[in-house]
């Protein structure tokens, strides 16, 4: 092109009169595969290699032999000291990054450059100086794609604080804003229940009534070429006429509002069904091609997992509140039917007693009174049981500490079982030495522990020894309360301290039992900040 290019009507003139230095420095550039552009004389006159011809763009072939001026008029201004200072006998030029607004491709673009500009000497100019080489390295797609990838960034770091699909979607918008460059504005619409309306959720670079961000769309089975059209499935659309989908005045206070823009439906988590859609626009100065498609699709992606992600917390948020309301209304029904049966058993008691008391009745009315009294009295701590455990659950208990002798508490407490134990044929052994200092706890609380394990060793150990054990253990105080009865199956000893749970078919004095006797002591031991362990071996004891 060059040979062949009629160069008499440029500043330049025919080619057989150019200098020497001229004609040596075509061949280095056509020979070269970096981009070079040689300015030559005053009138910065283009000649350049097949590898600039890119950053030309649509300029291509104009720009041969055109003065810089005309090529590059958009930027003359900025070009005009960088190649006058080495043309006119200064220093090299050189930028690592300079940003230009550039029309190359039919709009101003912003692209980016690392350019070095150098004088060349030639003997023959009236200045010593020929002309100005250009080395040129466009890094256009390296600059956007770091800010690009900052954005995705900053979208990845903030979204997992979302607690609500609305919260995600603001965190979303509050991150567009400080990316205006790459995101000019963004809306982000939730679809809601009825899957007829998408609600605004999220805005950035655009006011909250602007035209272009209506309050709430209809979901729409085809584009009605008005507003914006979010569809029934989940296909991303792009939208180059906003001028003729909006009113005009949409765009009367945002001279550089984009004319193009993406609609991007966000999956559910099924995915089949949209659970919202991402509205962005784009950057008129960029060029739409599939790195910029990329970083749409990879936007979409985040914002859509951030919603998702944060949906499933409120649902489980959800959950777990309707489970503690359901928790909360059994504690409370478990209270009020304990205050209910207690009244009926307590006035039973009273009459049985009174009747007991009374030394005229006969043998046989006197057992069956007796056996009256021991079941109402059984049925009465169950039910006192049943209060105290409610009032755990609701946290309304509490343990009212104070010093005491262990020891000595523990050994009357034990020795109120030594007569049903001879009864039953059992030794009983309460080994429990002073300890070196008294021990702060609940004494009824202390009482219920005790006896609820004693009355296990009692009911479930046919033959044999229980003993009852306290001693000193550094910090701690233990008691152990040891028995030689049937023993525990190993599988059962996981589900041992559940409340409710019993263990089928285990053989003991009687049959009755709630199944919340361990687990109430697990609870009382808590409250002394305390631990519960079993270790039992079938048949052998526990």
């Amino acid at each position: 092109m060059i040979d062949n290019f009629d160069w008499s009507p440029t500043p330049l003139g025919p080619m057989e009169n150019w200098s020497p230095t001229l004609k040596i420095m075509i061949p280095f550039l056509l020979r070269n595969r970096f981009p070079l552009l040689l300015w030559w004389g005053p009138q910065y006159v283009s000649i350049y290699n097949e590898a600039y011809r890119p950053v030309l763009g649509a300029k291509h072939p104009w720009a041969l032999g055109k003065p810089v001026s005309q090529c590059w008029s958009e930027i003359w201004h900025v070009l005009k000291p960088l190649i006058d200072t080495p043309f006119h006998g200064g220093p090299a030029t050189w930028n690592d990054d300079i940003e230009l607004e550039i029309n190359r491709h039919g709009f101003l673009e912003e692209t980016h450059f690392t350019i070095a500009y150098s004088p060349v000497p030639d003997e023959t100019a009236e200045n010593g100086i020929g002309g100005v080489l250009a080395t040129v390295t466009e890094i256009t797609e390296k600059v956007i794609g770091e800010r690009r990838i900052v954005v995705l960034r900053d979208l990845a770091s903030r979204s997992g604080d979302a607690r609500s699909p609305d919260e995600a979607c603001a965190i979303a918008t509050e991150t567009f804003k400080t990316h205006e460059r790459d995101v000019p504005f963004a809306l982000l619409y939730l679809v809601e229940p009825g899957r007829k309306r998408a609600r605004l959720s999220g805005l950035a670079g655009l006011k909250p009534n602007h035209a272009l961000c209506p309050a709430e769309v209809e979901l729409a089975l085809k584009d009605s070429s008005a507003g914006w059209y979010f569809g029934a499935d989940l296909k991303p659309m792009l939208v180059d006429d906003l001028g003729r989908r909006f009113p005009p005045s949409a765009s009367k206070n945002h001279p550089n509002l984009p004319h193009t823009a993406a609609v991007l439906p966000l999956p559910a988590a099924n995915a089949r069904d949209a659970a919202g859609f991402l509205v962005v626009g784009f950057n008129p100065r960029l060029k739409l091609d599939e790195h910029y498609h990329d970083f749409l699709h990879l936007m979409r992606a985040q914002i859509a997992s951030a919603i998702a992600n944060a949906q499933s917390y409120e649902d489980e948020r959800k959950r777990s509140e309707a489970l503690a309301e359901i928790d909360r209304a059994k504690t409370v029904f478990f209270s009020n039917v304990s205050h209910e049966f207690r009244t009926p058993i307590t006035l039973m008691l009273g009459h049985i007693e009174d009747l007991l008391a009374r030394s005229g009745a006969r043998p046989d009315d006197h057992d069956r009174l007796l056996i009256a009294h021991r079941n109402s009295l059984r049925l009465l701590k169950l039910v006192n049981m049943l209060l105290e455990f409610s009032r755990i659950e609701a946290g309304r208990l509490q343990a009212r500490f104070e010093p005491t002798n262990l020891a000595t508490t523990t050994a009357e407490l034990a020795s109120a079982f030594r007569s049903a134990m001879e009864m039953a044929g059992l030794n009983l052994t309460v080994d429990t030495p002073p300890l070196p200092e008294p021990a702060y706890v609940d004494r009824e609380m202390w009482e219920k522990i005790v006896l609820n394990l004693l009355s296990n060793a009692l009911k479930f150990t046919l033959r044999g020894d229980v003993a009852v054990k306290l001693a000193d253990d550094g910090d701690n105080f233990v008691l152990t309360v040891r028995d030689t009865g049937i023993g525990i199956p190993a599988n059962e000893m996981p589900r041992l301290f559940e409340r409710f749970h019993r263990v089928e078919g285990a053989r003991g004095r009687s049959q009755e039992g709630s199944g919340i006797g361990l687990a109430f002591v697990q609870e009382l031991v808590k409250l002394h900040d305390g631990t519960v362990s079993a270790e039992s071996r079938l048949d052998e004891g526990t």
